[in-house]
């Protein structure tokens, strides 16, 4: 009977936290087992939605399709930021640093191309992860320009670099691409700082009156990007992929492609500070804007070709007069650190979904375990015994309460045997000989239900964290965040699941019997879908489970009979 309790709250607990599950991904927020599949947004009723209104969003320049897509209907209100025309003129400017290799087109100053050299490609390891990409089957680019003045210089304006090596020299740790266009009476300089060892480059828009008359120019900086899934992306787990704002009032909010096409994104439009993100598994492409007066906004260019931006006044320049807005962009991995350090905030693109509370404990000590073993499959060692030992005396009274039940197991038989069908009286007679033991039947159940949050944390970390992306632990085991290639970590914990159960009370009922006897078997299969860090874990952890079970059950096997 106790058996069956514990086999009915293992499924009902599971059942809740599918049903949970289910729910969060209904409402488009992070899910148990992967990150969030839709917008998540906070305090709808207080954040800007998207509209026609007018706005200086709304001045940004008309443009046409990519090549091969139906013609953008003409509106003067809407947002529009083509990637895909060029003139034939056009330059292509390749920067190599150490960990970037970037394109720049002299169409619009766009950054087109961003390969990431320290980061191989899952689909073929053999080429660098490329995030920034405009090719016939990827639109994906970095776009900037001036708004609020006729014809001025912009993204589709063919610009001219007027200075700026393409290569590092000695000891240079920064490189500066000059690209200048005019056009509309105003000059339009845009400057990019780019640095030897770093993913973040510095963008400043200088704008120039050159006409005879005061204009008031707005600057923008955009990225756009198609809505296609990434080849890598996995059928057995959920990762967010699209567009993200975030602001100190309102926090990290993410959008879906879909809401943008249908207009029914919401998120803040007009902020002092913040960024703005397009995101990936484990890669991400930010905006970082100066402070002051903004306007967020979010645009469907195309058919399946999405926008991202801000767009900053300039002012009232009178003639000759200039001004600047710089920017950052981002075009790299998710490492908390250097994005944390770059703004705040940036680092919460490593989405954790709602245990963030736990599993932003569990990276940090996770890291800080790394610094000293300098791997990251021993830190996951070393941090499951550090778990353990927090657990330890939740988990060593379970036992102690399993170990007692176990003892008492052929007393529990007889008086089965005893009672017959008489299930009433069995229950009373077992109820008082638990009493008397002083058992609790559903002690073993805690150290599984204790450890379930732990257990999704973890499994989010390890999911999410791009430090464990091709991490290596043993010779077999050269992704982390991959399965086990040769399926021995899940077998291993089988093994281990299998002793476990032998350790445990031994059910009177020889179907649940059975069923204890599979279970190893079940989830072994499951587990070897799962990411090689988490079944390490779960290894490690049964390991000293067996260990600790052991021993309390032969202490209290030995300790002398309760008087019946």
């Amino acid at each position: 009977m106790e058996t069956r309790r514990l086999v009915l709250l293992m499924i009902f607990s599971l059942s809740l936290i599918m049903l949970w599950d289910n729910y969060q991904a209904s409402i488009g927020k992070p899910t148990l087992f992967g990150l969030s599949t839709g917008s998540q947004t906070s305090n709808k009723g207080e954040v800007a939605k998207q509209s026609e209104g007018s706005n200086t969003a709304n001045d940004l320049p008309q443009a046409a399709a990519p090549a091969g897509t139906a013609s953008v209907p003409a509106d003067p209100n809407a947002i529009v930021a083509s990637a895909t025309e060029t003139a034939p003129a056009a330059q292509t400017i390749t920067v190599k640093t150490d960990v970037l290799e970037l394109q720049f087109s002299s169409q619009g100053a766009q950054l087109i191309s961003s390969k990431l050299l320290d980061h191989p490609a899952a689909e073929n390891p053999e080429l660098p992860v490329q995030l920034f990409e405009q090719t016939t089957n990827r639109t994906y680019v970095g776009q900037a320009g001036l708004v609020g003045v006729p014809d001025a210089p912009n993204h589709r304006t063919l610009f001219d670099l007027v200075s700026g090596s393409t290569e590092f020299a000695p000891g240079q740790d920064q490189l500066k691409l000059v690209f200048k266009a005019t056009s509309g009476g105003v000059e339009n300089t845009a400057t990019y700082t780019i640095f030897k060892n770093r993913y973040d480059i510095d963008l400043v828009i200088t704008a120039r009156n050159v006409g005879t008359e005061p204009v008031s120019p707005s600057a923008y900086v955009q990225i756009t990007r198609d809505g296609n899934p990434l080849e890598s992306d996995s059928s057995l787990y959920a990762t967010f992929t699209g567009p993200a704002v975030y602001t100190p009032e309102k926090k990290y909010q993410k959008i879906q492609f879909e809401d943008i096409a249908d207009r029914s994104a919401e998120y803040v439009k007009t902020a002092d500070s913040g960024w703005l993100a397009m995101i990936q598994h484990y890669f991400v492409s930010a905006i970082i804007g100066q402070d002051g007066p903004r306007e967020n906004y979010t645009r469907q260019v195309d058919s399946n070709l999405y926008s991202i931006g801000l767009v900053s006044s300039l002012g009232n320049l009178a003639p000759e007069q200039s001004a600047t807005y710089t920017a950052k962009l981002y075009t790299g991995p998710q490492d908390q650190g250097v994005l944390e350090a770059l703004s705040p905030g940036l680092d919460l693109v490593v989405d954790y979904g709602w245990l963030t509370v736990i599993a932003q404990p569990i990276y940090w000590l996770l890291e800080k375990i790394h610094g000293f073993v300098g791997n990251w499959g021993w830190a996951i060692v070393v941090l499951t015994i550090l778990i353990k030992l927090v657990f330890f005396p939740l988990s060593a009274a379970s036992y102690k309460s399993m170990a007692k039940m176990r003892k008492v197991g052929p007393r529990m038989q007889k008086l089965k045997e005893q009672y017959g069908d008489d299930k009433m009286g069995f229950q009373r007679a077992m109820m008082e000989m638990y009493k008397r033991e002083k058992i609790n039947p559903l002690g073993g159940c805690m150290p599984i239900l204790v450890q379930i949050p732990v257990f999704i944390s973890l499994y989010w970390v390890l999911l999410a964290s791009v430090e464990m992306r091709n991490a290596p632990w043993l010779g077999w085991v050269t992704d982390l965040a991959a399965p086990d290639p040769f399926y021995i970590l899940p077998v291993i914990m089988a093994v281990t699941m299998f002793i476990q159960t032998k350790l445990n009370p031994t059910p009177p009922d020889p179907v649940q019997a059975k069923i204890m006897m599979v279970m190893p078997l079940v989830f072994s299969v499951m587990f070897i879908f799962f990411p090689a860090g988490l079944v390490l874990y779960w290894v490690v952890n049964n390991i000293l489970s067996i260990a600790q079970q052991w021993v309390i059950t032969r202490q209290i096997e030995s300790a002398p009979a309760t008087a019946r």
